[in-house]
């Protein structure tokens, strides 16, 4: 039998370290785009050795990263917020993809229990001097269950997404909530940018998200609570996308983009970025 093509949704290349080029294929079962070659797991790494790679550093220089880190700051007890909302108190948090522990750092200053994952070396090493310690990998906490376990874009850097979803169910505890943030790929600024549109970010990002395969993929003993906008992402993303797509390094056309993508998705309701809440049945 002769195997049936895949469906490319669209081309783009890794514009930030190795300028290879992907394609980003429909899962037919959930619906989520893949990228494709996809990686072996033990050449990963090398796609996130670049100083711009800001997410694993707390640098503030250059323009980017000083708007990245500054909205970061604000973002930061937004989150806390949120969590604390969604528990109805303080309680135990395990943040998957913890990166250089901010995130946490700020929930432990508002009571919190922190637990925390990340795969970078680097990042773990920028947390410990916060006093924030992380576990390589989330096996670490086999057989543990928290009350909120969050992942802020991360999600789509996990290889074997099926089974890292499962233990990542597995780590809430049931009425707990499951927070994940991700790109939405049917968002206006994804459309506008097409295969210079950032988010997709390959090949770091392995996996494609819109609103419908985020509900097929986590299962049905989690309800979506809430589905919440990430407005400042259009901006950030629309500032990179144009970077890749003309070479400037700064855009006021970009900040008009983002205006233009939230506009769109007021009434839309396709951000460039969503947040799900999701609650574990008890």
């Amino acid at each position: 039998m002769i195997p049936k093509e895949e469906s490319v949704y669209i081309k783009t290349k890794d514009f930030l370290v190795s300028h290879e080029e992907f394609s980003l294929v429909q899962n037919e079962a959930f619906g989520f785009l893949e990228t494709k070659p996809c990686p072996q797991a033990e050449d990963l790494s090398k796609y996130y050795e670049s100083e711009e790679y800001i997410s694993h550093t707390d640098s503030k220089k250059g323009l980017l990263s000083f708007l990245y880190q500054s909205v970061k700051t604000y973002s930061l007890k937004k989150k806390v917020s949120l969590i604390s909302r969604l528990n109805e108190g303080k309680g135990s948090l395990l943040d998957i993809g913890a990166g250089t522990g901010e995130f946490l750092k700020v929930a432990q200053e508002k009571g919190w229990s922190i637990h925390g994952v990340e795969v970078s070396e680097k990042a773990r090493d920028f947390a410990k001097e916060k006093n924030v310690s992380l576990e390589k990998g989330m096996d670490a906490f086999a057989g543990k269950q928290f009350d909120v376990v969050s992942l802020w874009h991360v999600l789509e850097h996990l290889p074997d997404l099926e089974e890292a979803v499962h233990k990542i169910e597995a780590l809430v505890r049931p009425g707990g909530n499951l927070i994940i943030a991700v790109p939405n790929f049917n968002s206006w600024d994804a459309k506008h940018y097409k295969e210079f549109w950032a988010a997709y970010d390959v090949p770091r990002h392995l996996w494609h998200f819109s609103q419908s395969s985020m509900r097929k993929l986590i299962s049905e003993h989690f309800k979506l609570v809430a589905t919440r906008p990430m407005p400042f992402d259009a901006f950030y993303v629309s500032l990179l996308s144009e970077k890749y797509k003309t070479g400037n390094s700064f855009s006021l056309k970009a900040f008009w983009k983002g205006f233009r993508s939230n506009l769109s998705a007021m009434s839309s309701k396709e951000y460039s970025s969503l947040l799900y809440c999701f609650q574990k049945e008890k």
